[in-house]
């Protein structure tokens, strides 16, 4: 089973700038679809974005126009650009596999998930 390594997180001003990366390693993400989430403290996980194999994005609201998801497929890479960024912004990252080729925004319909990296966005 592919087992997914996150990096990339850190602690950034507002209106800064952050690029997570997901790698898999053990094995690949298949050719389903990968997305990113997140989770602030007391909240949900949330949808952030994902991304086809075909390299088709999905974004959620709150994100478009600042975060840019990207997908290399010969690397087994799933990277996401972070600009202008907000102190809303700030919670857990984490990189997942869609169960299928399909890049949806329920956290239900993603099986492997990456242990996560912090980021953090101050005011």
């Amino acid at each position: 089973q592919v087992h997914l390594v996150e990096s990339g997180g850190g602690l950034v001003q507002a209106g800064g700038s952050l690029k997570l990366s997901c790698a898999a390693s053990g094995s690949t993400f298949n050719r389903n679809g990968v997305g990113w989430f997140r989770q602030a403290p007391g909240k949900e996980r949330e949808f952030v974005a994902a991304i086809i194999w075909g390299g088709r994005p999905n974004y959620a609201d709150a994100v478009k126009g600042r975060f840019t998801i990207s997908r290399d497929n010969a690397k087994e890479t799933v990277d996401l650009q972070m600009n202008s960024l907000k102190p809303e912004d700030t919670a857990i990252y984490y990189c997942a596999v869609s169960r299928t080729a399909f890049a949806p925004k329920l956290p239900t319909q993603y099986n492997v998930w990456g242990q996560g990296t912090q980021v953090t966005v101050s005011s």
